[in-house]
């Protein structure tokens, strides 16, 4: 059993916390953030993820706790995880204080010799930035530095913690760091089989933009795609599902719909679209991946428009909120933004999201959130889908149908066959398939 601090208790850090002590690590999360802080010693989540709960039901107070100081949570660690924010800048480069903050804390409350390991999303030769401060402050190679980049889904985080498909490790050396990182993910990969890519600092800090940025980009490719396919008459979904049969593209990630949002894909395209302009590479691909992504919930937008024609004194109903399934997260979610648009335009929303519930109204000012769809729906002029939750697609469209006003769905996710909703009599508008008018498939 190894000792492992976490420094950060956000998404990705609580979950590596977690994780850990599952595979019989002894964990300490350090965070400074008091209302957190309090909420993980309760030993409840701060944030909807499935099966985290579970962990820290079973390891709370345990193998797994949770400390303010990090001096008293750094006696006797042999590794250190940076888990701390990376925000956006403005110029569209990652704000990298709290990395290099963190960094100084752990040299100046480490007693020994450590691990830092850099788990944060972070651009190329932050590792080094990290290993100068060290040397600045005396304590390298006292404290050595690995980057072990996350490829976590929220929604599936718990799952690609416990059954990564690949962990990816960048060292400066073969020196301690390795058989630290080796011992820690020993019960993992004996278990599972995982592979172990050990390499170099800067690689294993460019595998993470590139794999984020890559499926982003099958995301726009889709969607532009989709909108090829409304004009022309053929049905994205076949398309994908064609392409998606060839090995060498694979299914995932080729679902038309209104984009990618989430705190990772917007920030890490930019980021590293960034990298390559500062370096003096034309990766100019990844600006139109961003420029389509940011068109999509305009054409949503107007779908709507086209289906009620004036949003004024409408009602709307919008099923989904986060901006993907199986999490609460709203960070560059689309609702944040198609929201305030229907509402400038003079409709009144009423919205439901099976995980985000009251408590996040004042992210949406002026909406009513509803605790179950069919409330949501009751009197709306249309329904507009924003978030693909499984739930969605097994709702009674029968009920949905009468609860209605006026019968019309604009599906910014594809969630039903496009026959299925025709039957029910819909006015159904989705992403690259054909228009349902009032029952009747239509195609250009």
């Amino acid at each position: 059993m190894s000792k492992v601090v976490v420094i950060g208790c956000g998404h990705v850090g609580l979950i590596t916390a977690a994780g850990f002590a599952e595979i019989g690590h002894e964990v300490v999360g350090v965070d400074n953030d008091p209302q957190r802080l309090e909420v993980l010693r309760a030993g409840a989540p701060p944030f909807y993820e499935p099966g985290l709960s579970e962990l820290l039901t079973r390891h709370h107070g345990g193998l797994l706790t949770f400390e303010d100081d990090p001096r008293v949570a750094l006696q006797g660690a042999d590794a250190a995880f940076i888990c701390v924010n990376t925000p956006p800048r403005s110029d569209g480069r990652l704000s990298l204080a709290f990395v290099e903050q963190a960094t100084r804390t752990v040299a100046e409350a480490a007693s020994g010799p450590i691990v830092i390991v850099e788990k944060s999303t972070v651009p190329a030769n932050t590792a080094r930035r990290v290993m100068d401060v060290l040397k600045e402050m005396g304590r390298y190679p006292d404290i050595e530095v690995a980057s072990n980049p996350e490829f976590l889904r929220e929604g599936t985080a718990v799952q690609d913690t416990l059954e990564p498909d690949r962990i990816v490790v960048g060292l400066a050396n073969g020196g301690r760091a390795r058989k630290v990182l080796e011992e820690l993910y020993a019960p993992i990969v004996d278990r599972t089989g995982c592979p172990v890519i050990f390499t170099d600092l800067d690689t294993a800090e460019v595998t993470k933009h590139a794999c984020n940025s890559f499926l982003a980009m099958k995301i726009s490719y889709i969607n532009a795609v989709a909108a090829l396919c409304e004009r022309l008459g053929a049905d994205v979904e076949v398309v994908a599902r064609g392409m998606g049969m060839d090995p060498r593209i694979g299914p995932q990630f080729l679902k038309a719909g209104i984009g990618y949002g989430g705190f990772c894909f917007p920030k890490d395209v930019s980021g590293f679209l960034t990298q390559a302009r500062d370096a003096g590479v034309d990766f100019e691909l990844l600006g139109e991946v961003r420029k389509i992504n940011a068109g999509q919930r305009e054409r949503l937008l107007g779908k709507v428009r086209q289906a009620v024609w004036n949003l004024e004194g409408k009602r709307v109903a919008v099923w989904g909120l986060a901006f993907k399934p199986g999490t609460d997260d709203l960070r560059e979610a689309p609702s944040l933004e198609v929201i305030p648009a229907m509402q400038r335009e003079g409709a009144s929303v009423r919205a439901h999201d099976p995980a985000v519930d009251a408590s996040a109204a004042g992210a949406f000012p002026g909406v009513e959130i509803c605790e179950d769809p069919l409330t949501a729906v009751e009197g709306a002029d249309v329904l507009v889908v924003l978030t693909d939750w499984p739930e969605f697609e097994s709702v009674d469209l029968g009920a949905v149908r009468g609860a209605m006003r006026r019968p019309v769905i604009v599906d910014g996710r594809n969630v039903w066959p496009v026959e299925t909703v025709a039957d029910h009599g819909f006015t159904y508008l989705s992403f690259g398939r054909p228009d349902v008018v009032a029952g009747e498939i239509r195609r250009p």
